[in-house]
């Protein structure tokens, strides 16, 4: 969907949800240039919003509403929300309660004419973009494997996740539908989409409902293979796991690139020792890598005509799929073919 011309004058926006992920959001909106947090709305009166629901919020005259909360809420305010003109509508993920609602509440905006983009970050790391960069330059030949190796470890003990996002432990599906699909987006941004797809997923902390631990593997025609090596109980060498959640390589005929847990890409040319630095580490504000403030200048920037939306909700429905598909396969313990 093309986004519709700027008219020059800032976004007015307004934030939906107040929880604990939603600071990202707000404090990002407050640096970015070409638009202005002008209200945001919480049922809790204890956060301090500016309205105590959706009504308010729209009412306030925003051309661009940004739904931070839980999922079951998700359909009925995108509905909402697309009779009243606004410019485009961000939503966080999981995005919507099921695959069938996704699909639906993302034909009705279709039908409006108005973009809806889902709040999928994580490929708008400073790494993951560098990654990119480097396979848009040939810095390593054909693609031959991509690893990413989760490792955050916050699952650990009777008290795992209580101290910032407590619904984690009753959450019947957790690994892969409410961390691994960040990486399902990414393996899909960096190599398209694959051809098949199996899953080993397992429970491993008794103290919570949902699985917590698993590889995930994509394969493609071409010979490339995509894993996704996650334990949310172990840790891996890094100040702060939260950075980068883990380490990468991906590797090509020609060379090798890597993340390190301080957010440090690197690139080795085969056959030698030899490493080039490609992004140095720093201390980067917000969210792993200042990735909610890049989707959202992203978005603002593709409102204003510069440059062409990631993320609407009709492309991340593939991404839903994979996560549905993971599910199915590490049930019936055998590779199945994507689409």
């Amino acid at each position: 969907m093309t986004p519709p011309a700027s008219s020059g004058a800032p976004l007015r926006v307004g934030l939906l949800g107040l929880g604990y992920f939603a600071r990202f959001h707000r404090e990002a909106w407050g640096r970015i240039e070409g638009a202005t947090l002008v209200a945001t709305a919480d049922a809790d009166p204890a956060k301090g919003a500016d309205h105590a629901d959706l009504d308010g919020l729209l009412g306030a005259g925003i051309d661009l509403l940004d739904i931070a909360t839980p999922p079951p809420s998700h359909a009925a305010a995108i509905r909402a929300a697309l009779p009243r003109g606004l410019r485009a509508i961000i939503c966080q993920k999981p995005f919507c309660t099921s695959l069938n609602e996704a699909r639906a509440v993302t034909a009705e905006a279709e039908a409006a004419g108005v973009p809806l983009i889902v709040h999928e970050n994580f490929r708008f790391q400073p790494w993951f973009r560098c990654f990119r960069a480097a396979l848009d330059a040939d810095r390593i030949g054909r693609t031959l494997s991509l690893t990413f190796r989760l490792r955050p470890g916050d699952g650990q003990g009777e008290d795992a996740y209580l101290s910032r996002q407590p619904y984690f432990r009753t959450m019947p599906r957790l690994l892969i539908h409410e961390t691994g699909v960040h990486y399902l987006d990414v393996f899909r941004y960096l190599l398209g989409p694959p051809d098949g797809i199996y899953a080993d997923l397992r429970r491993l902390n008794p103290a919570i409902r949902g699985e917590d631990a698993g590889l995930v593997v994509l394969d493609y025609g071409g010979g490339a293979r995509a894993v996704l090596d996650g334990n949310r109980l172990l840790d891996f060498e890094t100040d702060d796991p939260r950075r980068t959640f883990g380490t990468a390589l991906l590797e090509g005929t020609e060379g090798t690139l890597r993340l390190t847990g301080d957010g440090a890409v690197t690139v080795r040319r085969s056959g030698t020792q030899a490493v080039e630095t490609l992004l140095e580490p720093r201390d980067w504000p917000g969210f792993a890598g200042d990735s909610v403030h890049a989707l959202q200048s992203h978005v603002v920037r593709a409102l204003q005509g510069d440059t062409a939306l990631e993320n609407e909700a009709r492309a991340y429905l593939d991404v839903m799929a994979l996560v549905e598909l993971a599910y199915a396969a590490s049930e019936a313990r055998t590779r199945l073919p994507v689409g």
